[in-house]
C-alpha cells in the first residue's frame, strides 16, 4: 500500500514561507497575495466580453492601464508558481488525490454550496479590505502594519465563531 508521507514540520514550513515572502519583497517589491489575480482576471475577461462597458468602468480602466494583458501582471505569475508548487509538493509527498473533503454529515452538493458561499464571502471581504488574507496577514504583518494585526485578530475570531457553527457538519 502506497501511504502518503508526513507533512513538513511546522517550523520548517514557516521558515520556507518567510523566505518566500522575503524573496518576493526583494525581487518584485511586492508581498504575497492572491486577490489581485481575481481583479486582473475580471478586468481582462470583462474587456473581452463587454469592451465598451469596461472602458467606462474606472475600476477596470485603472487595472487595464497597469496591466494591459493578463500575463503582464506580476501576481498572475505568482499564482501560477503557487499552483505549480502545490502540485509538485503534493506529488513529491504522495498526497495528490482527487477527492472532496467533507464530513460524514455533509452531502457532496451541500459541500459545494458551502464552498461557493465561503468563496463569495471571502471575495467580498477581500474587496472591502482591498486585499486578501495572505496579502494583509503575511505581507502586512511582515512590515508591521497595525491594520494587518487588527485584521488577523478579526479573521481568526470570525473563523473560530464560524467553526463553532459548522463543526457539526464535519463530525
Amino acid at each position: 500500500m502506497n501511504l502518503p508521507k508526513n507533512f513538513l514540520p511546522p517550523l520548517l514550513s514557516g521558515i520556507g514561507l518567510g523566505l518566500t515572502l522575503l524573496a518576493m519583497f526583494l525581487l518584485t517589491a511586492h508581498g504575497l497575495g492572491a486577490y489581485g489575480v481575481f481583479k486582473n482576471s475580471a478586468a481582462q475577461f470583462s474587456q473581452m466580453i463587454a469592451t465598451e462597458w469596461t472602458a467606462q468602468t474606472p475600476f477596470f480602466v485603472l487595472l487595464l492601464e497597469k496591466s494591459p494583458h493578463l500575463f503582464d501582471a506580476w501576481i498572475i505569475w505568482q499564482m501560477i508558481g503557487v499552483a505549480l508548487g502545490a502540485l509538485l509538493a503534493s506529488l513529491l509527498f504522495q498526497r495528490f488525490r482527487f477527492k472532496i473533503e467533507r464530513g460524514t454529515a455533509l452531502s457532496v452538493s451541500n459541500r459545494f454550496v458551502y464552498a461557493l458561499l465561503g468563496g463569495v464571502l471571502t471575495g467580498f471581504g477581500s474587496a472591502l479590505a482591498q486585499g486578501c488574507s495572505s496579502g494583509l496577514g503575511l505581507s502586512g504583518g511582515a512590515v508591521l502594519a497595525v491594520g494587518a494585526f487588527i485584521f488577523l485578530v478579526s479573521f481568526f475570531a470570525a473563523g473560530l465563531l464560524l467553526a463553532l457553527y459548522t463543526k457539526r457538519y464535519w463530525l
